[in-house]
C-alpha cells in the first residue's frame, strides 16, 4: 500500500466532495480512488466517511485525519520545492477565499503585484461573502472581515475596517438629513443582509455608550457595491465600510451622516489552519498583505477629510 498516494486520494475526495470529483482532479479512474480509500480505512481501522447514496461526510476520525493529512502532504510538497531547481523561489498553488467587494477592489491589485514578484505561484480564488470551511473545502487561507478572529484557526490582522453612514445629496435634499439615530426609523435605509441583526445599526456616542438603532430596510441586498450604487442614485441611507464608499465620499457623490457617532470597528484578517509548518508561500503572501495594508489604510482618507 502506498500510504502517501492513498492519503492524497483521501484529501482530494474531501476537497471535491466525491470520488468522481477526486478522480477527475487526479486524472485516474474512479475505481482507483475507491480502492485507495478502502486500503486507507483498512490500514487505519476506522471509517473516514459517513456514506449515503447522495453524499460523503467526514466522520470525526476522518476530520482529524484530514487535518493531519493536509499538513503532511504540504510538508512533502514544501520539501520538494525547497530542493528543486527552483530553490529560493516560491512555487505552488494558493487557494484563497476572499470577500467579494474587498477582494475585487483591494486584493486584486495586491495579488497582481505579488504574482509579478513570484511568477511561479498560481492562485485559485473564490470570490464569495459566505464563510467557507477552510479545512473541508481545501483552502490554504481565507480573507475575512470580522470583529474577532475565529478561535479555531490562526488569524493575522491585515487592516482595520471602519464603517461610515452616508447618503447622496439628492436623497438628503428630498428627505432631509437625520439629526439623531432615532430618526433613522423614518428614513429609507439600505441594508446589507449577510450579517445577523441587519435591521439594527449599532452606534457609539462620544462617551462610548452603545446605541442600538432600529431601521426599517427599504432595500436589502447581499452585496455592498450594489447598495453603494443604490445610495449614490438617491435610494436611501447606507452604513458601509469605508473601503467600499471612500471614492464616492471624496467626489461628493455620498455625504457622511451622524459623524459625531462611531460604529463597531471590524478588521480584515488572513485566516488559515493551525499547522506545525506553515507553507512558505502562504507565509510569504500573508506577510506581503500585512506590509501592503499596514498603518492607516488608503481607503480611510475620507475620514481624514472629515476632521
Amino acid at each position: 500500500m502506498d500510504r502517501f498516494e492513498n492519503m492524497n486520494a483521501f484529501v482530494r475526495v474531501v476537497e471535491t466532495g466525491s470520488i468522481s470529483g477526486a478522480a477527475d482532479r487526479m486524472d485516474v479512474a474512479k475505481s482507483v480512488v475507491s480502492r485507495r480509500l478502502k486500503e486507507l480505512e483498512a490500514h487505519l481501522g476506522v471509517e473516514l466517511f459517513h456514506r449515503t447514496t447522495r453524499q460523503m461526510n467526514l466522520t470525526d476520525s476522518g476530520r482529524a485525519f484530514y487535518q493531519q493529512s493536509v499538513r503532511i502532504l504540504a510538508d512533502i510538497l514544501e520539501a520538494e520545492h525547497a530542493t528543486s531547481q527552483f530553490h529560493g523561489a516560491l512555487k505552488g498553488n494558493l487557494k484563497v477565499a476572499v470577500p467579494l467587494s474587498f477582494g475585487l477592489m483591494h486584493l486584486g491589485p495586491a495579488i497582481s503585484e505579488f504574482l509579478q514578484a513570484h511568477p511561479e505561484i498560481t492562485f485559485d480564488l473564490d470570490f464569495n461573502d459566505r464563510q467557507v470551511d477552510i479545512l473541508t473545502e481545501g483552502f490554504d487561507l481565507a480573507i475575512r472581515i470580522a470583529s474577532l478572529p475565529d478561535s479555531s484557526l490562526i488569524a493575522r490582522r491585515l487592516a482595520p475596517i471602519q464603517a461610515i453612514m452616508c447618503a447622496s445629496p439628492s436623497y438628503l435634499a428630498r428627505m432631509g438629513e437625520p439629526q439623531s439615530p432615532e430618526e433613522l426609523i423614518h428614513h429609507r435605509c439600505l441594508a446589507y443582509n449577510l450579517i445577523s441583526n441587519f435591521e439594527n445599526w449599532n452606534l457609539y456616542n462620544t462617551e462610548g455608550q452603545l446605541i442600538r438603532t432600529k431601521i426599517a430596510p427599504h432595500l436589502k441586498a447581499s452585496n455592498g457595491e450594489f447598495l453603494r450604487d443604490a445610495a449614490v442614485a438617491g435610494s436611501g441611507i447606507i452604513l458601509m465600510p469605508t473601503f467600499i464608499v471612500y471614492k464616492e465620499i471624496e467626489r461628493g457623490a455620498l455625504i457622511p451622516l451622524l459623524t459625531q457617532y462611531t460604529f463597531s470597528q471590524l478588521s480584515a484578517y488572513a485566516i488559515y489552519p493551525q499547522t506545525r509548518h506553515l507553507s512558505q508561500r502562504v507565509r510569504a503572501f500573508v506577510d506581503f498583505l500585512i506590509q501592503r495594508f499596514e498603518g492607516a489604510p488608503y481607503w480611510d482618507s475620507c475620514l481624514q477629510n472629515m476632521k
